[in-house]
């Protein structure tokens, strides 16, 4: 018997993120949902933020839904919209002045990964700029994608150069989470899909969570698989985004972790490709997790290995009699559903110069000294059409 106290599922500890209070999910819970966790939190007064496109677009009603449940309870105090993809900093400066103007005491995010990132970093940078202590204002966050941010105590936001930093701390995770299927009805196939497979890098990718946590992405994993195609096939299919939402919950845990992300090499890649060449984060997940999970065969540790192989039951797929034959022809099933949904691209298409290839190694692994900087270089230079 082992005694191997790196085994996760022997040995491990788990905590919840320190704000967070619930999840309410089903198709139309904004309604009753949202009011429950105003008073949860005690809040009085919030503040919308939400990102330019959802919040313009004539086709949606979705912030308005919002607006309305806000009104018919005497809290809405406005709406902060000039978001844009990646959180660039000087949107969330611009944020800490609409949270100021409105005197709200709680914000409330909808849409995708960069309007909840914005929400975190408004609340981040307000203490900051007020001297304040680690006592942050609650968040509620309402996601209409499947990019998961709104389980996580960081916030991805890009600086003037261009480059994407974080802010972190274990209070800044959001109160409160709100999973309304039908307010993703509006949001574009390719994004809905796209942060599908980003939920899927996050099930997939996480190389030391705790066991529990590991159950649930498997459970995660098989979700996906099933219903990303499903939802593909009929987008107005409602039952299949809800549970493509809890799916997107099981992929990333609320977990108080000692560091901001306990994420992988894709995601890391992700980072970098998505602030420097404004290729969305899903599309990243989609031209990286593939070919990471390949490269786990060499680089990834025996119990990792391990975790990575015990992946292909949930998705149907019998074992091919070896750890690293499971690891690849899950990185091929990845590739298949990818391809399936009609999300396949390259580095060439996402205006990424093959010169880049090495300094964007560097950035993801921290530098060109990192052991594995030849191998992810390799790695790029394979998603360039041939």
């Amino acid at each position: 018997m082992s005694n191997d106290t790196s085994d996760s599922v022997l040995y491990g500890n788990y905590a919840f993120t320190d704000s967070f209070k619930s999840v309410h999910y089903g198709p139309g819970c904004i309604t009753s949902a949202l009011p429950k966790l105003l008073a949860t939190v005690g809040a009085k007064t919030a503040l919308v933020v939400t990102g330019r496109s959802l919040h313009t677009k004539a086709r949606t009603d979705v912030v308005r839904k919002v607006e309305a449940v806000l009104r018919s309870h005497d809290a809405y105090g406005g709406t902060f919209w000039e978001i844009g993809e990646h959180t660039p900093v000087a949107n969330v400066d611009a944020g800490v002045r609409a949270l100021a103007a409105a005197g709200a005491d709680v914000l409330v995010s909808v849409g995708g990964g960069s309007p909840i990132d914005a929400a975190k970093a408004i609340i981040y940078r307000h203490n900051e700029q007020a001297g304040l202590e680690k006592t942050f204002l609650p968040h509620i966050a309402v996601p209409t994608t499947l990019s998961a941010a709104e389980y996580t105590a960081g916030a991805g936001i890009t600086n003037e150069e261009g480059h994407k930093v974080a802010v972190s701390a274990h209070a800044l995770a959001p109160a409160g989470i709100i999973l309304d299927a039908e307010l993703t009805l509006p949001t574009p196939e390719r994004l809905w899909l796209s942060t599908g497979i980003r939920a899927l890098d996050h099930a997939v990718g996480e190389p030391i969570v705790p066991h529990p946590v590991k159950v649930l992405c498997y459970a995660a994993i098989a979700e996906l698989f099933t219903f990303l195609p499903l939802s593909r096939a009929d987008p107005t299919d409602v039952a299949a985004r809800q549970r493509l939402q809890v799916a997107a919950l099981m992929s990333l845990w609320p977990l108080k972790m000692e560091t901001y992300s306990p994420l992988g090499i894709s995601h890391s890649l992700g980072h970098k490709l998505g602030a420097t060449y404004h290729i969305s984060h899903g599309i990243t997940s989609c031209l990286t997790l593939a070919p990471v999970v390949t490269l786990q065969v060499q680089i990834a540790s025996p119990a990792h290995k391990r975790d990575l192989a015990a992946a292909l039951p949930h998705i149907g797929i019998p074992s091919t009699g070896s750890v690293d034959g499971d690891i690849l022809k899950l990185s091929s099933e990845i590739d298949r559903l990818v391809d399936q949904l009609g999300l396949k691209t390259d580095l060439a298409a996402g205006g990424v110069p093959r010169a880049d290839v090495p300094g964007i190694a560097a950035l993801a692994l921290g530098s060109e000294e990192n052991a594995h900087f030849e191998k992810v270089k390799l790695l790029l230079e394979g998603l360039y059409p041939n």
